[in-house]
């Protein structure tokens, strides 16, 4: 295969180790960042010429985050590769989105030019972004959650009566460039969609081939959303101990983004309770969790949350599980590095939290500069 301009101004580097979904462990090994973004080596590429002191992981993403409440810049710097924006006013993320992939194609454009000066290079710098992906607006019914909350900024919320207009909604959304289309099920706050409404919600998502997550608070609303055919909850069921036959049709079929630090942050509540005893038999079920905070929702670690991994190993979650959970969805352009020594298998749950909650978001551009990468304990500067 021939390579274009940007393979061929690629440079190869060698790290301790490296964790890819479907393949594991490898290392040492080598990678090649070129200005398009991150490749294995290849042999006919050339000899290394730097090393990457630190484990080379796909980027990070939580799953379950609002960026009309927390910084996007906060969220790069904190260890975030990649975010899914779970309720917001769909212009303004759209808009979001489109910075965040003109900051990467800008930086890429930079590091493909063979001579700038330091100067010019930063004068045209652009702050970088987690990747985003959006749910665009909440969509509930006349009066529902959380169209009367403060935080709730204006364009966030579409209140729907009944299946046409969620059907137009599901369309509003989408076409703004929405990945997901979001529900709101919380009968402690107000009225829900009927069923009908949820199901024309769900069934116009899936035509437009989208996933549909719900905000299921309440009783019976979990089990709502399932026959509904929601394909994941935006929190752990908190509200109520499911039955144990739901537990096994919604491991067969959801995925649930985990968001148990909401729960007290740091100082756990009986909903963290009841959500770490759902989701550990959902786990052992063979259910599908990711990694999600809900940030912007109270006083959270700003970037990757290790109370939130400490919860989900705490739920039956090992490493490799857990790797998993943190690197959902598409992956990132840009790569997470985290410190040379994992802990050893065994390590107890806040030894390994403390570990990856020490990640840094990696990009190519970051190593086609003239000085040396950092390692994963420092700051990550972005280099010209």
């Amino acid at each position: 295969m021939s390579t274009g301009p940007e393979e061929r101004a690629g440079v190869t580097v060698t790290v301790d180790a490296r964790w890819e979904r479907g393949t594991g462990w490898t290392g040492p090994t080598a990678v090649v960042a070129t200005p398009g973004g991150f490749r294995s080596r290849a042999g006919t590429d050339p000899a290394p010429t730097r090393h990457l002191t630190g484990v080379l992981l796909p980027g990070f993403r939580d799953a379950h985050v609002h960026l009309s409440l927390v910084d996007a810049e906060a969220l790069h710097r904190g260890g975030l590769a990649a975010v899914d924006d779970l309720g917001g006013d769909p212009a303004v993320l759209s808009a979001l989105a489109a910075r965040s992939r003109a900051a990467r194609s800008a930086r890429s454009a930079r590091s493909a030019r063979s001579a700038r000066s330091a100067r010019s290079a930063r004068s045209d710098r652009a702050a970088p972004l987690p990747e985003v992906r959006f749910a665009g607006a909440f969509l509930t019914a006349p009066g529902g959650y959380p169209s009367d909350r403060s935080w709730a900024p204006p364009g966030s919320v579409e209140e729907v009566d009944g299946p046409d207009e969620a059907v137009a909604a599901v369309d509003r959304q989408v076409d703004a460039g929405a990945s997901f289309v979001k529900v709101a099920l919380h009968t402690g706050a107000g009225p829900v969609p009927d069923d009908a409404t949820l199901r024309a919600v769900v069934g116009r998502a899936h035509e437009r081939g989208r996933t549909v997550v719900a905000h299921t608070e309440g009783a019976g609303q979990a089990e709502r959303a399932l026959v509904a055919g929601v394909d994941r909850l935006a929190h752990c069921p908190f509200s109520e101990r499911l039955p144990e036959r739901l537990v096994a049709a919604a491991a067969r079929s959801q995925t649930w983004i985990s968001t148990l630090d909401v729960h007290g942050w740091g100082a756990p509540t009986d909903q963290h309770a009841v959500a770490l005893d759902n989701l550990t038999r959902f786990v052992a079920a063979g259910g599908t969790v990711v990694y999600g905070t809900d940030q912007g929702n109270g006083p959270l670690p700003v970037g990757v949350d290790e109370r939130e991994l400490v919860a989900l190993l705490d739920a039956g979650l090992t490493l490799d599980p857990l790797l998993h959970a943190l690197t959902s969805g598409p992956p990132p352009a840009a790569l997470t590095l985290l410190p040379a020594t994992r802990p050893g298998q065994g390590a107890p749950p806040e030894e390994v939290a403390a570990w990856l909650a020490r990640a840094r978001v990696l990009t190519a551009h970051d190593l086609l500069g003239p000085a040396p990468v950092p390692s994963p304990d420092q700051p990550l500067e972005v280099r010209p």
